[in-house]
């Protein structure tokens, strides 16, 4: 679990105080949690250090070549493909679809299954979270984000978990699939 373990401690210090939108717990949760769930689909460590790594270049500063020199090409490769352009000279309101798509389509393009396993590790901890402060805030709870749409996060989950059809036999895959029934697609 070397480069596992080093990539943890390396996220947690990148991520340091930083809390996430919505909830306020701190950002290393989520991405310990998206690693959790990436070890119960592979157990390739340098999957694993992708999953616990993936928002330090969105979120905390890093870079992928950061990213590449301590970890190594694949690690890298795979964050990269899970990282969005937060295009950040512009207003996030604004350029939310835009980033999504591009986002979707390195997933869409990608026929490498681990590119599918950070994937899904990240949005099915987002989707546990959006079903908790769901019950918590009820719609409110879209007010706290960028995007305040609730059928514009629909979109980009259903989407996702279509694209990610490829470990619908997961349970991991089965969960993300059922919370987002939950949360978008109740009657």
């Amino acid at each position: 679990m070397g480069v596992f373990l080093e990539a943890l401690n390396f996220a947690a210090q990148a991520h340091g105080e930083a809390v996430r939108k919505g909830n306020r717990t701190p950002a290393i949760l989520h991405a310990a949690e998206a690693a959790a769930i990436a070890a119960t689909l592979t157990e390739d460590e340098r999957v694993l250090a992708a999953a616990v790594l993936h928002d330090t270049v969105e979120d905390a500063g890093v870079t992928i070549e950061d990213i590449r020199s301590r970890f190594g090409e694949r690690v890298a490769e795979l964050v990269a493909a899970e990282t969005e352009d937060k295009l950040r000279g512009l207003p996030a309101e604004a350029t939310w679809r835009r980033r999504k798509e591009e986002n979707m389509r390195r997933l869409l393009e990608s026929e490498d299954r681990d590119v599918a396993v950070v994937f899904l590790s990240d949005k099915l901890s987002n989707m546990r979270a959006f079903y908790r402060q769901q019950l918590q805030y009820g719609e409110g709870l879209w007010q706290l984000f960028n995007q305040h749409d609730p059928e514009q996060h629909h979109w980009y989950y259903r989407t996702i978990a279509d694209a990610l059809t490829a470990l619908k036999d997961t349970p991991a895959w089965q969960e993300y699939d059922w919370l987002i029934r939950q949360v978008f697609e109740k009657e």
